[in-house]
């Protein structure tokens, strides 16, 4: 009987055990997750901050790595978003729209600059991507007004007889 009665204690332990390491975590919030991304860059966990990183900024690492024959994680430490003096962070306007979302983040020189972040299976990550898109889009409409510009002080001559 005493052997039954400890046998029994033990299986509620473990299952007890159990029930507790198996009770899902609450989903980071952007800015958690921008924080842990920093808390990782402090300690050099680049397994945690690729971790914390988009499939798709992930793939654009990897694209990088193999142009410049080093690895993924030579990337991810050289393009991160703090820097090696950087004491601190400031965030300010988060803004959450469906699967997207951004922060701006005050880099080490006072410039705010928007982080992008993109859900993927209910688990918010950052997205490079989506920064090196939006950089490209910016470019873009700077071309375009600089052509318009351009173009205004053209004379338009296909309406001119000879």
């Amino acid at each position: 009987m005493r052997f039954y009665k400890q046998f029994l204690v033990c299986i509620l332990i473990v299952a007890m055990s159990f029930a507790c390491s198996s009770t899902p975590k609450k989903a980071l919030t952007p800015l958690e997750t921008l924080k842990s991304y920093g808390s990782a860059y402090k300690k050099k966990d680049i397994t945690a901050m690729k971790l914390l990183l988009s499939q798709e900024s992930l793939k654009m690492h990897e694209q990088e790595a193999r142009a410049q024959n080093v690895t993924v994680d030579d990337i991810v430490k050289r393009e991160t978003l703090f820097s090696e003096n950087q004491r601190s962070a400031e965030f300010r306007n988060e803004k959450t729209e469906d699967a997207k979302a951004t922060i701006e983040m005050k880099d080490s020189m006072g410039i705010w600059n928007t982080v992008h972040f993109v859900k993927e299976e209910g688990v918010w990550k950052i997205d490079r991507k989506g920064f090196a898109d939006q950089i490209q889009q910016d470019v873009q409409q700077s071309d375009q007004k600089l052509d318009d510009i351009i173009n205004q002080g053209r004379i338009d001559n296909s309406n001119q007889q000879p």
